[in-house]
């Protein structure tokens, strides 16, 4: 998959993204697919052949997938899913869907030092969902973001405050590689990533929870504030899982309410909605 490919992604998210966004302003409305093409100013021939090349199925057969019933039977297959994960012996450095990811967390020595003195490598690249921001340090990946409203500059703010204090260095042809691994999913030849964050040990700990969830799968905050043995966290969960410095590597995206809802992310609930519908799709093949 080369980043000619990811281009190409890039720009069918940008539509796909706006149709979600038509949707989700209009679906009292039941709006057709001629409408939503319409939205994105295609026909809805090039619209149903533009997604298809992005999602690999039909806008219909996806929109089944971010519905309110859809997450609602994936939350009642998955209500024990974390144990059984942890079962399984998939806690702390374990499996993620098809990838590896060995997760590190700094020394509370470390951490009160706040990234003073660390040397982060950082760079801008395509993904299937758009602009990325990735940066690493020595000892693994340190944030991974998404460009959404205020651009740029707001992705590298995020960075920067979740790391002050470090040596920055902006290295897109670093980068970049890494970034084709992380969403190519090479399912024959998996390669570890090794994440460095920083956290409290409360956010840490819900971290550690959301590798557990298998790609696919929904998961709710009261499933995570149980799991991590404090069954009424669940507004502190939420706001750990708010503060992820990892996207996609450490699935925030899997976490949804009780009620089915699909809402509250970092990078925007529409981005959160083709994540979901995406990785859905990806386990039909």
């Amino acid at each position: 998959m080369n980043v000619d490919h990811f281009s190409q992604q890039a720009e069918d998210f940008h539509r796909v993204e706006t149709a979600l966004q038509f949707i989700e302003a209009n679906f009292k409305d039941q709006p057709s697919l001629d409408q939503i093409a319409r939205r994105v100013h295609l026909s809805k021939y090039h619209f149903d052949r533009l997604f298809k090349r992005w999602a690999g199925i039909s806008p219909v057969r996806f929109m089944h997938f971010i519905t309110l019933d859809y997450t609602k039977q994936q939350l009642a297959k998955s209500k024990s899913l974390l144990d059984t994960a942890l079962d399984a012996g998939l806690s702390g450095p374990g499996r993620l869907h098809d990838l590896f990811v060995n997760f590190d967390a700094m020394t509370p020595g470390e951490f009160k030092k706040q990234g003073e003195g660390l040397t982060v490598s950082y760079g801008f690249c395509k993904s299937p969902f758009g602009t990325c921001l990735l940066a690493t340090t020595r000892r693994g990946i340190c944030f991974l973001g998404f460009v959404g409203e205020g651009g740029d500059k707001k992705a590298l703010d995020q960075l920067f405050q979740t790391w002050p204090g470090s040596d920055f260095k902006e290295s897109p042809k670093r980068i970049a590689p890494i970034i084709k691994n992380i969403f190519t999913m090479d399912k024959k030849n998996p390669r570890p990533f090794n994440l460095r964050v920083k956290g409290t040990n409360f956010q840490v700990n819900v971290w550690k929870a959301l590798l557990t969830i298998p790609r696919g799968c929904l998961i709710s905050y009261q499933d995570i504030a149980a799991h991590i043995g404090n069954p009424k966290s669940c507004r502190a969960v939420a706001g750990a899982i708010a503060a992820n410095p990892v996207s996609f590597l450490i699935p925030c995206h899997r976490v949804i309410t009780t009620s089915g809802a699909i809402h509250r992310y970092r990078w925007g609930a529409s981005r959160k909605k083709a994540l979901i519908g995406w990785e859905a799709a990806l386990s039909l093949t």
